[in-house]
């Protein structure tokens, strides 16, 4: 494993102990809320995503027939994956914060925590394989087709 990789795989926990961190300073602090807000809204989701990411660029975004963009399917595909680890981090948050509070063990901080711990064995964990590229249909199924 390549040192560099290794750092971008380690930077979704470090973010998160970062927002444990901060949760010292004064409440409402933008030191505070800052890294917080950015772990919750990037860090789990960018760990799961990297897991799964190389299982999902099988499929790569088709442009128009007149592709006049020549990078239309490299920046697709780049907020694709934005959106997708925003949405997945926020699921995160929500589901822990759920089970937390059904245990009766809810804060701020243990959530926060066990984002963290969450993100750390989602570092860990090895990236599914990918498969060859493939492109995806540009436009929706033909009447009369199976689909």
């Amino acid at each position: 494993m390549r040192p560099q990789s290794l750092a971008i795989r380690l930077l979704p926990p470090f973010a998160g102990w970062c927002a444990v961190g901060a949760t010292t300073l004064a409440a409402g602090s933008p030191l505070r809320v800052a890294p917080v807000a950015v772990f919750l809204l990037a860090g789990p989701g960018a760990a799961v995503l990297r897991i799964c990411g190389p299982a999902l660029t099988r499929h790569q975004a088709v442009g128009p027939v007149e592709s006049w963009d020549r990078g239309f399917e490299r920046d697709s595909d780049r907020l694709e994956q934005l959106v997708l680890a925003a949405f997945l981090s926020v699921s995160a948050t929500l589901i822990c914060a759920t089970a937390l509070m059904a245990a009766h063990a809810f804060s701020g901080l243990r959530v926060l925590v066990l984002l963290t711990v969450l993100t750390m064995l989602a570092a860990c964990c090895p990236q599914l394989p990918g498969r060859t590229r493939t492109a995806r249909a540009s436009s929706p199924p033909q009447k009369g087709s199976p689909l």
